[in-house]
């Protein structure tokens, strides 16, 4: 797999993940390491992960995922082409206790009132998840990152001895092998149709061509 291919295929996995397959805490620890490396404000590194392999706790979490997941879903309506995507993350919801590990990825404080450093509050951190993700993913392991969890963030706090009035959770990573197949990349609308130049209400000019990878790239959907 070339950088570029795991920049372009590393996704939310979900239905591909393997409950059956061992995770091996080396693979975990060398993937962390990497996700260290992401950049953070002014270098305050404020991110804190709790590993969970215990299947008690495992399924504790699970069960307040599984609560936060129906009241996320509570009176909406989804859009006929959100019908996979709902389908996929439901899996994952009612299958989340068999998944072998979970990382709740944190981050020292609590969220600050103004817009400005509650930007950055979360910008320091989501580049580590990020890192952390195509990390798992170029050792051979899916995931995906979910914050369904939260709004039981307090009871899971409970349950893991995090200082709550202290520290606070940003997402939760489910953790597994994957089933054998090849990665593809999501589908996703061309970029030009989300950029704008100088200013929002000039749009990006039509690419002077396109490949038929870029073509086929928007068309694979690959079950995650």
């Amino acid at each position: 797999m070339t950088d570029l291919d795991l920049l372009t295929t590393t996704r939310a996995f979900r239905r591909r993940l393997d409950p059956s397959a061992p995770v091996s805490r080396r693979d975990i620890e060398a993937c962390l390491d990497i996700a260290v490396h992401a950049p953070s404000g002014s270098n305050r590194q404020p991110w804190h992960f709790v590993l969970i392999d215990d299947p008690e706790t495992r399924s504790t979490i699970a069960d307040y995922y599984r609560r936060g997941f129906a009241h996320n879903l509570s009176g909406r309506t989804p859009d006929p082409d959100q019908l996979s995507d709902l389908a996929s993350a439901r899996h994952l919801a009612e299958h989340l206790h068999t998944i072998p590990l979970l990382i709740l990825v944190c981050t020292h404080g609590r969220p600050p009132a103004t817009a400005p450093q509650l930007a950055s509050f979360y910008a320091s951190v989501y580049p580590a998840v990020w890192n952390l993700l195509l990390a798992l993913h170029a050792h051979g392991y899916g995931s995906c990152l979910t914050t369904a969890h939260l709004a039981h963030e307090h009871d899971i706090a409970t349950l893991l001895d995090i200082p709550y009035e202290k520290v606070t959770q940003i997402a939760l990573l489910p953790v597994a092998r994957l089933h054998p197949g090849r990665p593809t990349p999501p589908r996703r609308r061309p970029a030009t149709q989300a950029t704008s130049w100088n200013r929002w209400t000039t749009p990006s000019p039509t690419a002077p061509h396109q490949t038929a990878a870029d073509t086929s790239h928007r068309d694979q959907r690959a079950t995650p």
